[in-house]
């Protein structure tokens, strides 16, 4: 919203200084510090308005040191970085871009699909919460809605240039705009793939939406699921998802960025730096967040908070092309979300062959299996964050390693 409110005033009126309203990074500037003010202001209030409506996590014994300490600490906490998030984003990012359309839309959804699974936990006192087919349901119809708007809206190109003739800043780039389905493919030279080569010639390229939306609904899910089983200790999931969110902030930038995109040879995705803004904006109430959730965590964010972390970060990975380096970008959840799925198949495995379920990890997912050992929580988490700021080293060394 200023952002077309200093326009007006600087085309109108010629009103000092508000130009500087055009450059990304002075609004990516504000949106981080807005997110950090909205929940410093209003983080106690919440959580206190939390705690006098009895919203407190319902703790279940898993023989965790420290655990049962936790009862009754406020939860829905997600709340507070729903603000901090969405407050600066509308205030600095241009709302006509459909790239941060899409952004404001996912933040939303998923973060209203995590309200209802609290709401029936705590309200219904329902521990299971929101049933898991519901859940998919609603991270399948994200992924519709994302992946039918990054196929078919005119807006959403990439830009190709021609080579050019002279090495003078005399002679005008010759482009052209595409429609195309083409993504990033990590560590290698000609690091371009289309899905419509997933087609295998079979079927016409007019059925390429249909793969892509496939594509965009399992990314979506898993990566949302991914935050949400990571969401188990203090600080665990709001400190990664800071890690990932610069990381995608510097790629938006890179791959909106004219120069610097053809610079490192990777594709030009023209407006895609407007995420830049809420980019900030994300990891801005992400950080905020942990001001209260960091040990001995004041509030839970609960499904309200991790869903929308997690659908988030997977929405803005397709929108700027390099949804493939979400299994490097966002390792943590990844080795989260495989400890539980093969815990419960080995266990569904050896009970059916074996008469009793035997289990790969003492608990699942794998941060409870550190704490089996004796880990402490804040030592696992700090960890946890170390491979999570090598994986991001990785992720962007990716630019340069092919």
């Amino acid at each position: 919203m200023l952002y077309y409110l200093f326009q007006f005033l600087d085309e109108r009126y010629n009103f000092p200084g508000a130009g500087v309203f055009q450059y990304i990074s002075f609004r990516a500037l504000g949106a981080v510090v807005t997110s950090l003010m909205v929940a410093a202001i209003f983080g106690r209030r919440i959580i206190d308005t939390l705690r006098n409506l009895q919203i407190g996590e319902s703790i279940r014994d898993l023989g965790l040191e420290g655990q049962m300490q936790k009862r009754g600490t406020p939860t829905m906490g997600g709340f507070i970085i729903l603000a901090s998030l969405l407050i600066p984003a509308l205030l600095f990012a241009k709302l006509s871009n459909v790239y941060v359309i899409l952004a404001l839309v996912s933040t939303v959804w998923t973060g209203l699909i995590g309200f209802l699974d609290d709401y029936i936990k705590v309200f219904k006192k329902n521990k299971e919460g929101l049933e898991g087919k519901f859940k998919v349901v609603g991270q399948v119809g994200l992924g519709l809605i994302v992946g039918l708007t990054l196929y078919f809206n005119d807006a959403v190109k990439i830009r190709k240039y021609a080579p050019r003739l002279m090495s003078t800043s005399n002679v005008p780039d010759v482009y052209t705009d595409i429609k195309s389905t083409l993504t990033t493919v990590p560590f290698v030279k000609n690091n371009e793939f289309d899905y419509s080569s997933l087609l295998f010639g079979f079927l016409p390229d007019s059925y390429t939406w249909i793969v892509y939306v496939l594509v965009c609904i399992f990314i979506i899910t898993a990566v949302s699921n991914g935050a949400n089983i990571t969401d188990g200790i203090d600080g665990l999931a709001a400190g990664t998802s800071v890690i990932i969110g610069l990381t995608i902030g510097v790629l938006a930038y890179l791959s909106g960025n004219k120069v610097f995109s053809q610079y490192l040879n990777i594709m030009y995705i023209p407006n895609a730096g407007e995420l830049v803004i809420f980019c900030a904006a994300f990891v801005g109430a992400c950080v905020g967040f942990l001001w209260y959730n960091s040990y001995p965590a004041q509030v839970f964010m609960g499904d309200t908070g991790s869903l929308m972390l997690g659908g988030v970060i997977a929405v803005l990975s397709l929108a700027i092309r390099k949804e493939l380096l979400i299994p490097l970008m966002c390792g943590i959840f990844l080795i989260e979300l495989v400890s539980v799925i093969l815990q419960v198949s080995y266990f569904k495995y050896t009970k059916r062959k074996y008469g009793e379920g035997r289990r790969i990890f003492l608990m699942s997912p794998l941060h409870h299996h550190f704490q089996k050992k004796g880990y402490h929580e804040a030592k696992l988490v700090t960890r946890f964050w170390i491979v999570g700021i090598i994986l991001a080293v990785l992720t962007l060394a990716t630019l340069k390693l092919r």
